[in-house]
């Protein structure tokens, strides 16, 4: 895929399909790439590529894993692979280093069985180095050319690998929060609970309409509209990548009660993220999650829909087949067009 494939792939909920396109890596064309490939990194480094990059299938899971996992995941990591105490790992540490997240990553999803034994692999694949048996990887991806130069000598540091972490995750941020600013410094809170729960995985009973409705009604009655800014909408999402945490900090603050206050959520998400997060924001994800009006939500069904936001939407199905689930399929789909949600709204006016 190219860059451009990568990011309508994590900002989409349906991405387009790339139809008559033929990609033929012929020389020429790897020497393009490798023209087309900065050795800067930037926080529009997918954007400014546009097609002019090649991503590989671990590529692209060892992306989705940059996006969502803590940066301290990363550091372990590199500690283990720089065998010479170069405070960096070369191409080879690296490729072992992708294989590992995106193997991870797969694995988390149900994409493996656990303890299954992976297929085989053919001896004229592999390339024997210290670190174990990888696949030979015979053309060089934007993000090997990228980290190494065209020649795949240089060294990859922490710092810089680091920077390319934050940028990516700006940087997909950036274009959620433009889909919905429309070029304002501020989004709506509804737009923040959009984008919230649209990668959400809802079962028919609990339908996508009810969040919206009910922080529709909710700002309606107390509060007004204040808007949300990027920087509050970034703090929100890289607290939210801390999710492990959040659940055992608010069981620390809770106790055995699932259910967690304006409070409880404010003094875990200061305590995480060294942030002190605005009561407004706090009341808009109240207004989303609280079912019963209680001032309270439960941290256990929160975590859930959390996750899919993180996973966007990358999630194993194969357990739920045949008739019933094609009819849940189908009403789940019908309930987030656009078209249904209107007509459904003006008969409950007209009623």
């Amino acid at each position: 895929m190219t860059p451009s494939d990568f990011l309508d792939s994590v900002m989409e909920v349906n991405p387009r399909i790339r139809r008559n396109r033929k990609l033929v890596l012929s020389d020429q064309y790897l020497e393009h790439i490798k023209r087309k490939t900065p050795s800067e990194g930037s926080s529009h480094f997918f954007t400014k590529l546009q097609d002019n990059g090649i991503i590989s299938y671990t590529d692209y899971l060892f992306l989705l894993s940059i996006l969502i996992k803590q940066q301290s995941s990363f550091e372990i990591a590199f500690k283990m692979l720089d065998r010479n105490d170069s405070n960096g790992i070369d191409k080879d540490e690296y490729l072992v280093l992708e294989r590992v997240f995106s193997r991870d990553w797969k694995l988390r999803r149900g994409f493996y069985i656990e303890d299954a034994p992976l297929p085989p692999l053919d001896e004229e694949e592999l390339v024997d180095d210290e670190a174990g048996l990888q696949r030979k990887h015979d053309v060089d991806t934007t993000l090997v050319i990228h980290f190494f130069g065209k020649d795949g000598t240089n060294i990859l540091t922490y710092k810089t690998f680091k920077k390319f972490v934050t940028d990516l995750q700006r940087e997909v941020l950036e274009l959620e929060f433009n889909q919905f600013s429309h070029g304002l410094p501020v989004i709506t809170e509804l737009d923040f609970a959009k984008l919230l729960i649209r990668y959400t995985h809802m079962d028919a009973e609990y339908d996508y309409d009810n969040y919206i409705e009910r922080l529709l009604s909710r700002t309606e009655k107390h509060n007004p509209q204040e808007g949300i800014t990027f920087e509050e909408f970034k703090a929100f999402v890289g607290f939210l990548n801390n999710v492990e945490e959040f659940f055992f900090a608010i069981r620390y603050y809770t106790q055995i009660n699932p259910n967690v206050s304006r409070i409880d959520f404010h003094d875990a998400f200061r305590m995480l993220s060294n942030h002190n997060l605005k009561f407004h924001l706090i009341d808009t994800v109240f207004n989303i999650f609280d079912v019963d009006g209680d001032g309270v939500i439960n941290y256990q069904d929160f975590i859930l829909v959390i996750n899919d936001r993180l996973h966007r939407g990358f999630k194993p199905h194969l357990k739920r087949t045949g008739w019933n689930a094609f009819k849940r399929c189908v009403k789940q789909t019908t309930n987030r067009n656009p078209a249904v949600m209107f007509y459904r709204r003006k008969s409950k006016i007209q009623g």
